[in-house]
């Protein structure tokens, strides 16, 4: 019998901590109300979503207790549990929810226990595969956090641990406390502010998760994208994605959307190869 190879895996693969996983995956927070605030429009396309990531080889999914809060990482239950063999659940703590659109940060022991054993109770787990830190807490002294995560790797309440919207410094303060198996800043074909910590990830083979892959707000960066996509009859959002595969080995892309249709275009942008004219126009991280 041949095997189908899935959307999915043509993006290649990538290794975080001991888990491989394909190299496009799928970020969970729109799989709640306006603000990422609150129950979804219609539920019932949000758990089609889920399942479809199964089909069309997503093995990696990114939330976060805040979604929600709390709705995304049910949602994920609901839809996946039990859980195949080989799917990666990355969830996140360390910010508050006070309404839609707020995000206060939180880093205090105290949150973050409670946040982690929430996750651990949504999500049906023993043990969560990949748990990341939001945010550093300018108010809590960082060992107290990064404390708190070595001793629940330690408990086996987590295998590996990454971090949020972090610069080089801290990343190298957590490493005295745990191993950094990736990061998840903000990164796109336009904003491009932390290419000096996406050189740190492939220099130390961290795994880097861009969170809003497509920037609206940069026009210039908006009209290479367009002139790209209609080069390949492709959407803007699949040549922001192929993009992002194409600028690092270490780069996880995470394709958020509460739609099939959407989840089924975007997945599509692992198929896509840019050429030497499209990177003229959309060159690549230096």
């Amino acid at each position: 019998m041949q095997v189908t190879e899935t959307p999915a895996s043509q993006a290649g693969t990538i290794t975080i901590g001991d888990l491989t996983v394909n190299r496009m995956a799928y970020g969970a927070m729109r799989l709640t109300g306006d603000g990422i605030w609150g129950p979804p429009k219609d539920h019932d396309e949000c758990i089609r979503v889920l399942k479809r990531t199964l089909d069309l080889g997503i093995n990696f999914i990114d939330t976060a207790d805040s979604y929600g809060p709390h709705v995304a990482e049910e949602l994920i239950a609901e839809a996946l549990y039990p859980y195949p063999e080989g799917l990666v659940i990355a969830t996140k703590g360390g910010l508050l929810r006070t309404g839609p659109n707020q995000w206060p940060v939180d880093g205090s022991r105290k949150h973050l226990e409670e946040a982690l054993n929430g996750s651990l109770k949504r999500l049906k787990l023993d043990q969560i595969d990949l748990y990341q830190l939001h945010r550093f807490d300018s108010k809590v002294p960082s060992e107290e956090f990064l404390g708190f995560l070595q001793e629940a790797q330690q408990q086996g309440k987590i295998k590996h641990i990454g971090l949020s919207e972090v610069s080089i410094k801290q990343i190298e303060e957590a490493k005295q406390y745990f191993e950094v198996v990736s990061v998840q800043n903000m990164y796109n074909f336009g904003e491009q502010r932390w290419n000096n910590v996406l050189s740190y990830c492939e220099q130390n083979n961290i795994a880097f998760i861009p969170w809003f892959p497509l920037n609206a707000g940069n026009i210039s960066a908006q009209k290479a994208i367009k002139k790209v996509a209609e080069r390949h009859n492709a959407s803007e959002y699949q040549i922001a994605l192929a993009w992002l595969l194409a600028a690092s080995p270490v780069m996880l892309p995470i394709a958020g959307t509460s739609s099939v249709k959407h989840l089924e275009e975007n997945v599509q942008a692992a198929t896509i190869r840019l050429t030497d004219e499209d990177l003229q126009d959309m060159p690549l991280p230096k």
